[in-house]
C-alpha cells in the first residue's frame, strides 16, 4: 500500500507546479509593482551612448519630471514603441531619457540615426547593471521620475497613444504641477 502512494508523489508535484505555472500565464507584467516606486532612482554613473566621454548619473535626472525608457535594438516591442516616443518627444512635454539596455553601442547609434532619436540623453547600459538595479523584467519598460529623482511609476511594455493619454499624461501633469509648486523648472 505504501509503495502505491509513493508512486503518486511525482503526479502530485506535477499538478502543483502546473497550477502555479497556469496562474502565472494570467499575470499582467504591466501591473507588477516596482520595488522602487517612491524611492530614488538607483545611483549610477554610465557613459552616454553617443559620447563615451560624457558621464550621466542619477543626479542628471533631477530638476524636471522625466521619463526613463529602457530600450534595445534587439527588442521588437521597442521598435513598435519608437514612433510614439518620437511623437511625444516632439511635443516637448517632458525630457525622455533612454537606457540602451544590454545592446551593442554601434548598432544602437545606427538605429537612432536611421529611425530618429527621441531621447534627451541616452544612457549606455551595456552589461545591464542599471536595468537590474531598476528591477527591469525586459525591454521596453519606462519609469516616470519626479523632479526630485524619485521613481513615481513603472510601466512594463510598449507605450502607445492610449497608454500615453490614459495613464502617463495625467500623472505627468500632476507631477509637473507639484514640481511647479516646489519651484522646480
Amino acid at each position: 500500500m505504501k509503495k502505491r502512494l509513493v508512486l503518486f508523489i511525482p503526479l502530485v508535484l506535477f499538478l502543483v507546479m502546473g497550477v502555479f505555472l497556469y496562474k502565472g500565464l494570467f499575470l499582467n507584467p504591466q501591473k507588477l509593482d516596482s520595488a522602487l516606486q517612491g524611492k530614488p532612482v538607483p545611483a549610477f554613473q554610465l557613459e552616454r551612448l553617443e559620447d563615451r566621454s560624457e558621464i550621466i548619473t542619477n543626479e542628471s535626472l533631477k530638476g524636471k519630471v522625466s521619463l526613463l525608457n529602457v530600450w534595445a535594438t534587439w527588442c521588437p516591442s521597442c521598435k513598435y514603441e519608437h514612433p510614439y516616443l518620437m511623437r511625444f518627444a516632439r511635443q516637448g512635454i517632458l525630457p525622455i531619457y533612454g537606457i540602451n539596455y544590454r545592446d551593442e553601442r554601434s548598432m544602437a547609434i545606427r538605429e537612432l540615426s536611421r529611425e530618429g532619436d527621441p531621447y534627451t540623453k541616452n544612457i549606455f547600459d551595456h552589461d545591464g547593471r542599471l536595468g537590474l538595479d531598476l528591477g527591469v523584467y525586459g525591454a521596453p519598460e519606462s519609469f516616470l521620475i519626479d523632479h526630485n529623482g524619485i521613481v513615481r511609476f513603472r510601466y512594463a511594455g510598449p507605450i502607445d497613444q492610449t497608454v500615453w493619454n490614459e495613464t502617463l499624461l495625467p500623472m505627468i501633469k500632476e507631477l509637473q504641477a507639484v514640481a511647479k509648486l516646489d519651484g522646480a523648472s
